[in-house]
């Protein structure tokens, strides 16, 4: 119990860190602009939970074939690369804006298709990737999924506020900091490891 504690708190608070100022927030911004909230709320979460449970599928298998040691450093440098990629920073692509407000049927399915194949491959996937390499594959999933739909729900929430009130390159420099802190923490493990 204790293991699947610990990967949930650890999944939510580097899923929900990933995810501040990516293209998903953005994303929901702009659901949020055309539907009600509820209907992407609910899309966000399916689209979530499917491709984090595929990504805590491959991490666990990775953790199973590696000594915990070798997965530690790797987990590191990933998440010093995810530090670089988020003062990068992402931007949605005007097709991408454009079918977002589109009108369709279903908002949950709009939503959720456009998730599922946003976060293919994205920053937060590879995180819950390498969570899911070395801890307990249910709190990962769970808490990678929860992280994640926490911060796309802050995005409805206060997005509009927050991007008035608070320059969007001070959030990414909040976010890289955040990673490295995970990075140096992982590192250390992987050196306490190897040795």
């Amino acid at each position: 119990m204790d293991g699947f504690l610990a990967a949930t708190a650890v999944s939510f608070g580097v899923i929900f860190v990933a995810e501040l100022g990516d293209k998903s927030q953005l994303m929901a911004l702009t659901f949020a602009t055309r539907f009600k909230i509820w209907p992407v709320l609910l899309g966000i979460t399916v689209a979530t939970s499917l491709v984090h449970l595929v990504s805590v599928g491959i991490g666990y298998g990775l953790g199973v074939a590696l000594p915990t040691g070798w997965i530690s450093l790797a987990a590191a440098l990933a998440f010093f690369g995810f530090g670089v990629w988020t003062l990068r920073g992402d931007s949605l692509s005007e097709d991408e804006a454009r079918r977002a407000q589109r009108t369709t049927r279903s908002a949950i399915v709009a939503v959720g298709i456009a998730f599922f194949l946003a976060e293919l491959g994205d920053k937060t996937m590879l995180a819950t990737i390498t969570l899911a390499a070395g801890h307990d594959w249910f709190g990962t999933w769970l808490g990678s999924t929860l992280g994640m739909v926490a911060a796309d729900a802050l995005a409805i929430a206060v997005g509009r506020w927050l991007g008035r009130r608070l320059p969007e390159r001070a959030v990414g420099y909040g976010a890289a900091a955040l990673f490295a802190v995970f990075g140096c923490w992982l590192l250390v493990e992987a050196i306490a490891e190897l040795s």
